[in-house]
């Protein structure tokens, strides 16, 4: 029989890792590309032969996804693999009918069919949408874990938005790290605050290397995920952060109620800026597809470095990139700082140049903030350029609302502070409550079945 030919569609992560996992080395399944889509600048590229194995001494190139159409019938593309995440339900569907009616089947990978089993106990952090508080979920997790004494690793999801091959594997211990793998302004939200607390992180492409790596000097390891994708790894304690500032996402965005449905515990976040109607919501609609699950409330109350450097002025807010793109949030962080300080905000869009323009056109639904986009060092001058544009045109102090230290990268010409938040208990059970099995001294959990 011949190969089966499959187009992954993609966004730099899970893509390339459905493929190692499941069709690398599979002779019945011939990848003839993947497609890419979310992020600026991932297409054409290639991933290199060294990573894609025998049967691709080219490599497998990556295209447009808007291209979808004319490559299932140039590449005689029989199986399209949807492979990327925070995707409403419907526009999963719309890309499914795009994909049949071009001639080819779709398909969606079942969530444990790619986890890898690891030797060390796995904590696992992911959410219903983007923004909704994996990170400080992540850190509050290893701040515990620590405290018990046990050795952590953080395994990252993928980021890689540059060389493939050169990044296969990446260990993170510092910010020298940061400088020497060439990040991004996304990568860096995202390793920075674990950094800034002492944790190893790891991330890249070829996650069996990874976690082996990994391993050799965990005694648990916690996935911090990406968007609002499932686990890479299998865990033994499945956490989904969901967000009730939006509420009825969490069973509405492909892979998010895959996570509600997974996990052992569903943290509901925000709780202290929710609407409490809000919260009964959520609250509901997980007991409605997952009733064995344990709810933990929490809080992520943001706060401003210098809140003085705010009050009363006309303020620039700037907000994670992608919370505020594809994850949909019309504020962040720096917005609520700002306006808790009596600050005015001042919309930037009309200062905005280059692909910050091209960012407020791809994503009208973007309020009166700035996103920290920075995928490249095009987009990192632009985001600079629009800062001193909005500066010139009556910005008098920027809160800077992405986990990333803005002012090492950019120059911003008036006073601005950053705004941070890390993850409060509310009520009980606590988040060290349902870790208790974890946190006793060198004792492996063995209560819980992994998943």
């Amino acid at each position: 029989m011949p190969a089966t030919r499959v187009l992954i569609l993609g966004a730099a992560g899970r893509d390339f890792h459905n493929f190692i996992t499941v069709y690398r080395g599979d002779e019945r399944f011939q990848v003839v590309a993947f497609t890419a889509q979310q992020i600026p600048h991932i297409a054409e590229r290639r991933l290199p032969a060294a990573l894609a194995g025998a049967g691709y001494p080219d490599g497998i190139p990556i295209h447009e996804e808007s291209r979808l159409e004319e490559l299932v019938r140039a590449l005689r593309v029989e199986l399209c693999v949807m492979a990327y995440s925070d995707v409403a339900h419907v526009d999963v569907m719309h890309l499914a009918s795009r994909a049949n009616a071009a001639g080819a089947d779709f398909t969606l990978l079942g969530a444990r069919r790619t986890m890898l089993p690891s030797s060390r106990p796995v904590i696992a952090i992911c959410a219903s949408r983007t923004g909704a508080g994996k990170s400080q979920t992540s850190r509050a997790v290893v701040r515990l874990l620590r405290e018990a004494g046990r050795r952590v690793v953080v395994l990252r999801h993928p980021m890689p938005y540059g060389d493939l091959l050169a990044q296969r594997v990446q260990r993170f211990a510092g910010r020298a790290d940061l400088d020497r793998h060439h990040v991004t302004i996304e990568e860096r939200e995202e390793y920075e605050p674990h950094l800034a607390t002492g944790s190893v992180v790891y991330a890249g492409v070829d996650y069996p290397a990874i976690l082996e790596q990994a391993e050799a000097e965990a005694d648990v390891i916690v996935w911090d995920g990406g968007n609002n994708d499932t686990s890479f790894l299998r865990a033994d304690l499945y956490v989904t952060v969901v967000d009730p500032h939006r509420a009825g996402h969490e069973l509405a965005y492909h892979p998010g109620e895959t996570n509600v449905r997974l996990a052992d515990v569903v943290l509901v976040n925000k709780v202290d800026t929710a609407d409490p109607a809000a919260v009964r919501q959520v609250r509901a609609n997980v007991r409605a597809v997952n009733a064995g699950a344990t709810i933990v409330e929490a809080a992520s109350p943001p706060r401003a470095d210098a809140p003085e450097v705010l009050a009363g002025r006309r303020v620039l807010a700037v907000e994670d990139g992608p919370t505020t793109t594809h994850g949909g949030m019309a504020y962040g962080a720096a917005t609520i700082a700002a306006r808790a300080a009596g600050a005015t905000l001042v919309d930037p869009r009309p200062f905005a140049v280059g692909e910050i323009a091209e960012t407020y056109a791809r994503y009208p639904s973007l309020g009166p903030l700035l996103p920290a986009m920075g995928y490249g060092d095009r987009q990192v001058r632009d985001l600079g350029e629009t800062i001193r544009r909005a500066v010139r045109g009556g910005v008098e102090a920027v809160a800077v609302g992405t986990p990333v230290d803005l002012a090492q990268l950019v120059a911003i010409p008036v006073p601005h502070t950053r705004v941070r938040y890390e993850l409060e208990a509310r009520g009980t059970p606590a988040l060290a409550d349902v870790l208790a099995p974890f946190l006793a001294a060198r004792a492996e959990p063995t209560a819980l079945t992994p998943r």
